[in-house]
């Protein structure tokens, strides 16, 4: 499976610096494990129709340190029953960027992108180019290349389809 290019609607700006993102499902429910309940109380305190606006494909816009606190997988779990294909942000959490990327849930690294989009706008990210696209503004910015090991778990889906194709590739 090859990593394909993210193309979506901004869905949400959050344009704190170290964003919890456990404050997208909200503390009281960091426990659910259900993923359509996640869904159901996903973004309810900052937007409680946010559910029923968001389409498949929709991208998330964060601004420094994105995902600060503990790395909860709950809330990232609610994007992506919602559809949501990724975060772009000014930057990431060390601790929620690896956990993000094992699970096989696309983010891109993009100083800068608080000040170039609004919510609703038309984006891409190009992964071979390494460029973000603001597609209803024509502004373009540089993302951050990903690593080779980033790459490869993205490419497979997460750790569990790298480590597969790993040992495939190892025993041929």
């Amino acid at each position: 499976m090859a990593l394909k290019n993210l193309h979506g609607r901004v869905a949400w700006i959050f344009p704190e610096k170290d964003f919890d993102v456990d404050d997208i499902v909200g503390v009281a429910n960091i426990k659910l494990k259900d993923p359509v309940k996640l869904a159901e109380v996903a973004m309810s305190d900052f937007d409680p129709g946010f559910a029923a606006q968001v389409r498949p494909g929709d991208l998330l816009i964060g601004g420094e340190n994105f995902g600060y606190g503990h790395p909860h997988y709950p809330p990232m779990i609610a994007m992506r029953q919602l559809g949501l294909s990724g975060v772009v942000a000014e930057s990431f959490s060390p601790g929620y960027w690896r956990g993000e990327i094992a699970m096989g849930f696309p983010q891109a690294t993009c100083p800068g992108v608080l000040g170039i989009v609004s919510r609703w706008d038309m984006v891409e990210v190009d992964w071979t180019a390494c460029l973000f696209r603001n597609l209803t503004t024509g502004q373009n910015l540089p993302i951050e290349p990903l690593s080779q090991g980033d790459r490869k778990m993205l490419d497979n889906g997460g750790l569990i389809g790298y480590l597969h194709a790993r040992d495939l590739e190892e025993s041929k």
